[in-house]
């Protein structure tokens, strides 16, 4: 999922990358309320978090400008203030949930997935499979031939790309940008996240599923063992 994030604490701001991120979505930042109308405008996101209380502009006036303009982009509102005029006031500019801070983290995703699910239920992928492999976003449960993988966050993005793409190769820059964007570590570390994956994914069955593609990158096969 493609997510814009408008709130003007960047501690609260880097709570919320740190989570998402590492569950292999794509996020933007606002710091502010014009930048994030702007930002809302401007791209597709299949959902917008929005703080209430925000310099510039505040989050009821951004949602309600948003609505105005023809974006239809879900809205999450994310408040301290908790009461029924608040809350009621959100609705009424266009707002379709309401998050009150502090919030679980694990709530706040339930949230956002129930919220694109129902936007557009016909484009949200809950489960991926190939071949002996199915992974779902939502349990974040990975099996393999029915038994159950235990991958770690990194693991899974990479395995989640793989199955999105596969049968096809996916290259080594498109696995490094997914896991750090345009700020890669030093050193090989991919290499290591991959044997680490490989450790799951492969070592405990007859047939390896995860291939290296020569001067390319990585790809998975079928896994079945031939008859």
């Amino acid at each position: 999922m493609r997510l814009l994030l408008i709130e003007d604490s960047r501690d609260i701001a880097g709570v919320v990358f740190d989570y998402f991120e590492a569950l292999g979505h794509e996020l933007d930042y606002a710091a502010d309320g014009r930048q994030g109308l702007n930002l809302g405008t401007e791209n597709l996101y299949d959902l917008i978090l929005l703080d209430v209380m925000l310099p510039g502009m505040d989050g009821y006036s951004v949602c309600r400008t948003l609505r105005e303009q023809g974006v239809k982009t879900p809205v999450l509102m994310l408040t301290a203030r908790d009461t029924k005029d608040d809350t009621l006031t959100g609705f009424a500019h266009g707002a379709d949930d309401y998050v009150v801070k502090p919030f679980d983290l694990n709530i706040l995703e339930a949230r956002i997935e129930a919220l694109v699910r129902r936007s557009k239920p016909e484009g949200f992928q809950n489960d991926l499979s190939f071949g002996e492999l199915s992974l779902n976003m939502e349990s974040r449960i990975v099996t393999r031939n029915g038994q159950t993988l235990n991958l770690n966050p990194t693991g899974f993005r990479i395995l989640k790309l793989l199955i999105s793409k596969a049968p096809a190769a996916v290259s080594r820059d498109e696995i490094i940008y997914e896991l750090w964007k345009d700020n890669p570590p030093d050193g090989d570390v991919l290499r290591n996240h991959i044997y680490q994956l490989r450790t799951q994914v492969d070592k405990p069955f007859p047939v390896a599923m995860v291939k290296t593609v020569p001067t390319v990158g990585y790809r998975l096969e079928c896994g079945t063992q031939e008859p």
